[in-house]
């Protein structure tokens, strides 16, 4: 029988469902139980690929193309799966299902409503992702705070759910915000009371709950949340603030939370191992070096609009040893005042990330070009791979007016330009190029060296690549474009092999990017960090 875990969030957004969510699921895998995810989102948008990063945060990509809810990241990366598109679930997703069902007769003339027809389908829909793995338990992360008008046909759906697949099946975990004041230093749980009663006001009483909080919430805390929230006092948990995020499974599993879930759903549960986890937690609170990282971007102002890239840096950064530390320096800083671009040169590495349109990017550029003349190991990540190529093309071919027709339509060379099976597109939403795709590597090359295999298989989000009328030019003078797609039409790596460290890649490694098995082309631009700060060598290619 398959057990249901329903994660709502109250007192205010970004409360940290999404790492309880997949602590939750850490918890079960280190117990050899197989857990699935489905994050819900109760925007009206079908998927978040139109939305701005500022809005959302990043957008993740699936293996299946699926442009999704960050949260999807923080579970992959938690528990090593690959998740789909259907894993987000979204209220345009769910009334669009509707809507067709009803366009094609399914309702047998009935009037279409609420309950039960979209509470039915957001039901379904949660079945069917635990059915396609066969998973033992399904996780379902519902979006938004407790109270939102948009989520209530989700909360209904979960408490119908109580209902249908009985109380031995179904577990609701509740976590809201238990503040400190700054005067008086006192706990305050009546936030998470008020909270608490708007979820039963709805018809659901929560089986624990967790307390988010600054620090260990005290006895007293608990004891009153306890009441308050009518569960036992070994019902209540606390996740408060760590060094790593990856410590959350950890803390909750000490505080009895992973052995109170298998007890409360009757899982059989093998003897717990975090020996691995563990390790790499370790790797990242007790680093042997330190470097600085600059990421310049034009969503600097949001860190979760590159978190999947930040993580990945981490993850680069505990397989060395080291501790990454993130400056996140708005592009177009650089471009209102160029004197700035001289402040990298206090940086072990410079890293440009992903982006659309031309805000910010003359200064992602001189980035780009004050790296490259003064051997900072530099990476590059899509829209950083295509200003690579720009910047190369100005700088060292001559090409002074060299551009993407996405920033300049007018340009007189534009070697970075719109992909032919775009032209006509007219929907923005899912229409990129997408998803997991083969990649051809040369060997001999530092993208060789870095995968150590001739095909690797990575995730991509563009619409624009490398024009293939300025390959040549731009090869003669010393740019090698080492990763290819099997037809060899699309430029997927790019390298300087007399630089120290200078690769780009036009697909998101950051998608696949492990605690314990980093991205490859993040691990080597972290190791070519640490060792030419340490003053070794260059390494050499295979």
């Amino acid at each position: 029988m398959v057990k249901y875990i329903f994660v709502t969030g109250g007192v205010l957004s970004s409360v940290g469902k999404g790492i309880l969510t997949s602590s939750i699921g850490k918890m079960l895998q280190a117990r050899k139980l197989k857990p699935t995810v489905v994050k819900i989102d109760p925007y009206v948008n079908i998927d978040a690929g139109t939305m701005n990063p500022y809005m959302h945060g990043e957008v993740f990509v699936t293996d299946d193309g699926g442009e999704t809810d960050l949260d999807l990241g923080w579970y992959e990366r938690f528990l090593d799966l690959s998740l789909k598109q259907n894993n987000n679930l979204t209220t345009g997703l769910v009334y669009k299902s509707v809507i067709e069902k009803e366009r094609h007769g399914d309702f047998l003339g009935r009037c279409v409503q609420i309950v039960p027809h979209v509470t039915n389908e957001i039901k379904n829909k949660i079945r069917a992702v635990g059915k396609a793995v066969n998973a033992d338990v399904v996780l379902t992360e519902v979006g938004g705070t407790v109270g939102d008008i948009e989520g209530l046909p989700f909360l209904e759906a979960i408490r119908q759910m109580r209902v249908e697949e009985g109380f031995e099946n179904t577990l609701y975990v509740h976590v809201a915000l238990v503040p400190i004041l700054d005067v008086t230093q006192e706990m305050k749980t009546k936030p998470l009371q008020h909270s608490v009663n708007e979820l039963r006001r709805i018809g659901i009483q929560p089986d624990a709950i967790v307390a988010r909080s600054p620090q260990m919430i005290d006895a007293e805390a608990l004891r009153k949340i306890a009441l308050f929230g009518t569960i036992p006092e070994e019902a209540v948990f606390c996740s408060y603030n760590a060094e790593s995020v990856y410590q959350v499974p950890l803390i909750l599993d000490k505080q009895g939370m992973g052995d109170f879930i298998c007890h409360r759903l009757a899982l059989t549960c093998e003897t717990k191992d975090f020996s691995a986890w563990q390790q790499f937690v370790d790797a990242i609170v007790h680093p042997e070096h330190e470097v600085k990282i600059a990421l310049v971007g034009k969503y600097a102002g949001l860190t979760d609009s590159y978190v999947s890239m930040s993580e990945a840096l981490r993850h680069g950064g505990a397989a060395c040893k080291t501790k990454v530390c993130i400056s996140y320096l708005e592009a177009e800083k650089l471009e209102q005042n160029p004197q700035c671009v001289n402040d990298l040169a206090s940086f072990d590495g410079v890293f440009v990330p992903y982006g659309f349109g031309p805000r910010g990017t003359e200064g992602k550029i001189a980035a780009v070009q004050y790296a490259r003349e003064n051997d900072i190991p530099f990476l590059g990540i899509c829209y950083g791979f295509q200003l690579a190529v720009i910047e190369y093309a100005r700088n060292v071919c001559g090409l002074k007016d060299a551009n993407s027709t996405e920033i300049n339509p007018e340009s007189s060379h534009p070697v970075i330009d719109l992909m032919p099976e775009q032209r006509g597109v007219e929907y923005k939403g899912a229409t990129m190029r997408l998803g997991s795709h083969k990649i051809i590597l040369q060997k001999g090359t530092l993208a060789y060296s870095l995968y150590q295999q001739e095909e690797i298989y990575e995730r991509h989000r563009h619409r624009f690549e490398v024009n293939l009328d300025y390959l040549d030019i731009l090869m003669k003078n010393g740019l090698h474009f080492t990763g290819k797609s099997t037809d060899g039409r699309r430029m997927e790596t790019l390298e300087l092999p007399n630089n120290y460290f200078y690769f780009a890649s036009q697909f998101h490694g950051e998608f696949k990017s492990r605690p314990g098995r980093p991205s490859p082309e993040y691990f080597g631009f972290i190791q070519a960090c640490v060792n030419k700060k340490l003053g070794k060598p260059k390494a050499p290619v295979s």
